[in-house]
């Protein structure tokens, strides 16, 4: 005797139940998007004078510009699993070797040719000392850090450079419909990195080399150049963001843009627990840049002393590490 069953029914005897996701999940998945949200409701309660009028978003997205560039910069490194604890020194040294080129004569567009070169280089060298002498992450880039630094010293001579052309100044200091063209250029970036990630083979084995590197080559991926290359490209983001700062400032030091290494850092933790994969990536980084960037113009508004902002900018450290490591044991 043959059974038959209602093929109108058959298919959904067959697909699991997908359970339903906790509130606490739930929260923990959109946490940081809601953040971003509730911290925006609280400085417009407290100045709704002045917040969210069009000169202070301006001056928001003006003051985030360079940091979403170096947080992109940041990104790509720890897509693939590693750290660079010299993104800001590099940025640093290309800004001030643009503008000492300058100074000394050399057309604007060479000497930023020369700044992004110096970029990429310090890239190269990170890459090369972590994916073929096989050096700790950490361990390579402080080193570079330090030896980058150095170099900003002796390139600056321990000054502040400035006097820069004014067609370079402009760079960071000119306007277009009235948005500062920083935050052009930082969109167009963190645009571009978003595209390499997401649509291009390489993109892909980034993030196959982050997920499981031993994986990755037994699939065929070429880790080694895969992590060279991720290394290689945050150094000259790096560098770009490090001249649009000297533009933008008018000015090149040694030291310039040193808080951008931390502020990376926290942003690309707040970012990866935007997706469910717990990945670094572009648009969550750009969340947490513009978490950042509301929190710091916030409690400026506010008066809240400086110190104080760095306490905050530690705990929201703190609190990013956290939720990604929950969002790790979730997936």
């Amino acid at each position: 005797m043959t059974t038959t069953r209602n093929p109108g029914l058959e298919d959904t005897t067959d697909v699991r139940a997908v359970p339903r996701r906790s509130v606490g999940q739930t929260l923990l998945a959109s946490g940081t998007v809601l953040a971003l949200v509730a911290l925006i409701v609280f400085f417009f309660a407290m100045r709704p004078d002045i917040f969210l009028g069009f000169t202070n978003v301006r001056n928001i997205l003006y003051q985030v510009a360079i940091l979403a560039i170096i947080a992109g910069a940041q990104t790509i490194v720890m897509v693939v699993g590693d750290f660079d604890l010299s993104v800001a020194a590099t940025s640093a040294l290309a800004g001030a070797v643009a503008s000492s080129m300058m100074l000394g004569g050399v057309p604007v567009p060479a000497a930023i040719l020369v700044g992004l070169a110096v970029g990429l280089l310090v890239g190269l060298v990170n890459g090369v000392l972590v994916a073929y002498l096989n050096l700790s992450a950490f361990v390579a880039t402080l080193a570079t850090l330090t030896s980058v630094t150095g170099l900003a010293f002796l390139v600056t001579e321990g000054t502040t450079l400035f006097k820069m052309p004014a067609e370079f100044n402009n760079l960071g200091q000119g306007r277009f419909l009235q948005i500062p063209l920083p935050v052009f250029i930082a969109a167009g970036i963190s645009l571009i990195l978003w595209a390499l990630l997401r649509y291009t083979t390489l993109g892909r084995r980034w993030y196959a080399t982050g997920g499981n590197a031993e994986v990755s080559r037994l699939s065929g991926v070429n880790v080694r150049v895969a992590r060279l290359l991720a290394f290689t490209v945050a150094g000259l983001v790096s560098a770009i963001g490090g001249i649009l700062l000297a533009a933008r400032l008018g000015s090149a030091s040694a030291v310039q843009g040193e808080d951008n290494l931390l502020f990376s850092v926290a942003a690309v933790f707040l970012g990866m627990t935007v997706v469910r994969s717990g990945a670094a990536n572009i648009m969550g980084t750009l969340v947490g840049v513009a978490i950042i960037g509301v929190m710091s113009n916030g409690l400026n508004i506010l008066g809240v002393n400086s110190y104080v902002q760095q306490v905050v900018t530690g705990l929201i450290i703190i609190a990013a590490v956290t939720l990604s490591s929950l969002k790790t044991r979730e997936r």
